[in-house]
């Protein structure tokens, strides 16, 4: 039965009516999961509607959100949608200098701030932004000693003593406004190369794209599914809002970010969509177990995964297994594979979804090695967040699947992919320029090159503007290669350098916590990170790693040096986005010097730079940085 498009509210009218003591999200809180239903849900958000409506947000106003993934969020942003405003989401880590931008640029009415940390971002800004009228908190902790008029606390809200008539009553009548092409919510592009942009989502775009990726990946009302990560990135609105709302499934906010693997593990959900950044780091943490196990718990793991990569290849491959490999496949999952699976919290594991950037392909045959059946999704904001998906027996490692049902998409002369669908946003807030360069003819242009395979499969190739040339013409991805780096479980971040340059070099950083653990092991001394990185033994025990990667590399593609940077590349310092995408611009502008040094006849350059400390001091280190040269 086809699902009908309907204003995301009206979904939420519908569960409520169907099964009001249903639960629909869980949030841990010290150590308990407290359990609301959907009549729980709706009446938070008519209450939280009503109060809008008593401070005068009215349609087309803004309400921002800024903080970490909790009820108070979504809730918000349903009671935002009943008035039928604009809700736009902050990300938590974001400096001061960003909130006062998306303040500023849509005229926020109201702001829903978590904590004492978010209101205080808040409140240096808010005498420069004078439409915020309120800031509402929902951890109370450390507030008490604040008594500026325009705050109010969440709770005093939704427990106002309301009469149940009056709540249904408001909250259907307002529903019964709300047009399929209304404002639902404002998210932030990636801002590679400046402040983001702010793209418009219709209740129609998202509706549109929660039931089309739901007949490629099916939810079901019982699903579980964990929220963890920013709720202003398009992918959590994809699942936590949109989805979880059209399907019905529980949503579950973890404790804390550092509680999220344990919470995983206790609820067990049946679905999980993460960028490349969340499965590197868990690839990582599991390689990291291992080097931390005994003899015999290494020697099993290394005995069992080459049997699971063959599993994995069989798959992509799709050839039949002979009965030995199934039986050595099976042997090596109870051995080895299932345990992993449910310490990762993936026992239950269904839908495993990878988007918003390339996933490298060793990290997507370990996975499906150990039996997570982990699909590449392609797409962006601004088609709210989906437009092509592996199907569950079509999986490969080299491309992002077909399209969804609804979605066309075409390969333009210059490699450009290009993509029309319902799901195609409405364009950017306040910026009609960008918005007529990004949309020609319905047309959403992506700014990705790509092609179709032999089996019309999409490939992404890497964003255009990052697609670099040697100084003989040949073309090649950094993303490519520095996925592949990523990999390893020492390196934490890659940045390939090479566009008009005679060979390919890298700007590397280590992973601190691992390379300490091996340092430690290995009883190398060393006191901070730009000490760590700066070793002998750590720049060999990396040159090893690059060397792995340079073996898999056409010969024009291979690493022909390397740095280990003095520090790790920060959001706050400009040098990635919020959703950890490099800023490639930035990057070459800030480290010219040793970028030039790697194409120079030198091992070493002595530099003068800045480090900010992170309780915000700068000090400023001398320091010789080594250059590696590999043997090609």
């Amino acid at each position: 039965m086809d699902i009908k498009l309907k204003p995301l509210p009206v979904y939420l009218y519908e569960n409520f009516k169907k099964h009001p003591e249903k639960v629909a999200f869980r949030e841990k809180d010290y150590g308990i999961w407290n359990e609301y239903t959907w009549q729980d849900y709706l009446y938070f958000v008519s209450k939280v509607a009503i109060y809008f409506t008593d401070i005068g947000v009215k349609a087309q106003d803004t309400v921002a959100i800024v903080g970490d993934n909790k009820p108070e969020w979504v809730v918000s942003e349903l009671a935002t949608q009943l008035l039928r405003a604009y809700p736009v989401g902050i990300y938590q880590d974001s400096v001061v200098s960003e909130v006062k931008y998306i303040l500023e640029k849509t005229n926020a009415r109201v702001v829903i701030a978590e904590d004492q940390e978010q209101v205080d971002k808040i409140l240096e800004v808010v005498e420069n932004v004078p439409s915020v009228k309120k800031i509402i908190y929902y951890d109370k902790k450390g507030m008490y000693q604040y008594s500026d008029d325009r705050l109010v606390y969440f709770k005093d809200i939704v427990e106002k003593d309301i009469s149940v008539k009056s709540i249904e009553e408001f909250y259907k009548g307002m529903m019964e406004n709300i047009d399929l092409n209304d404002v639902a919510v404002m998210c932030t592009t990636s801002g590679t190369t400046g402040f983001p942009k702010i793209a418009m989502l219709s209740h129609k775009n998202l509706s549109f794209m929660s039931r089309s990726l739901g007949k490629a990946d099916p939810k079901y009302s019982d699903d579980e599914f964990v929220s963890f990560l920013p709720l202003p990135w398009i992918g959590e609105q994809m699942m936590s809002v949109a989805s979880a709302l059209m399907y019905g499934f529980k949503v579950n906010f973890p404790e804390s970010h550092d509680t999220v693997q344990n919470d995983m593990k206790e609820i067990g959900p049946n679905l999980i969509f993460s960028p490349p950044r969340v499965w590197e780091n868990l690839a990582a943490t599991v390689q990291m177990k291992i080097m931390d196990a005994s003899k015999f718990k290494k020697w099993i793991y290394n005995k069992c995964l080459p049997v699971g990569y063959m599993f994995a290849e069989s798959k992509f491959e799709k050839r039949n297994l002979t009965l030995l490999q199934k039986i050595k496949y099976k042997l090596a999952y109870y051995a080895v594979f299932r345990k992993l699976k449910e310490r990762l919290g993936f026992s239950n594991i269904r839908s495993a979804i990878t988007g918003g950037a390339a996933l490298g392909p060793d990290t997507f045959k370990f996975f499906h090695a150990l039996g997570v059946n982990l699909k590449q999704i392609y797409g962006q904001t601004e088609i709210s967040g989906i437009s092509c998906i592996h199907r569950s027996d079509d999986i490969d490692f080299t491309s992002v699947g077909i399209p969804i049902e609804g979605t066309e998409i075409k390969i333009t002369e210059d490699n450009e992919i290009i993509s029309k669908s319902d799901a195609v946003f409405m364009g950017y807030y306040g910026d009609e320029k960008v918005t007529l360069e990004t949309l020609k003819d319905g047309w959403l242009y992506s700014g990705d090159a790509g092609y179709f395979d032999e089996n019309g499969k999409l490939v992404v190739i890497d964003r255009k503007k990052d697609l670099m040339y040697l100084s003989d013409d040949s073309m090649f991805s950094p993303q490519f290669i520095e996925n592949k780096l990523k990999f390893s479980p020492y390196v934490k971040e890659a940045v390939v350098i090479g566009d008009k340059r005679d060979y390919i070099t890298a700007i590397l950083n280590i992973d601190m916590g691992i390379v300490g653990k091996w340092a430690e092991e290995n009883k190398i001394a060393y006191s901070t990170y730009t000490d760590l990185s700066s070793k002998d033994e750590v720049y060999s025990l990396i040159a090893a790693e690059v060397k792995r990667v340079n073996d898999t590399l056409k010969k024009e593609h291979k690493i022909n040096k390397f740095l280990l940077l003095y520090k790790e590349l920060d959001p706050d310092d400009g040098e990635l986005t919020r959703t950890r995408k490099v800023r490639r611009s930035f990057i070459n502008e800030k480290y010219k010097e040793l970028i030039d040094a790697m194409y120079e006849d030198v091992s070493v350059k002595n530099i003068t730079a800045s480090i900010k400390l992170q309780d915000g001091r700068e000090k400023t280190i001398n320091t010789d940085m080594k250059i590696y040269k590999m043997e090609l």
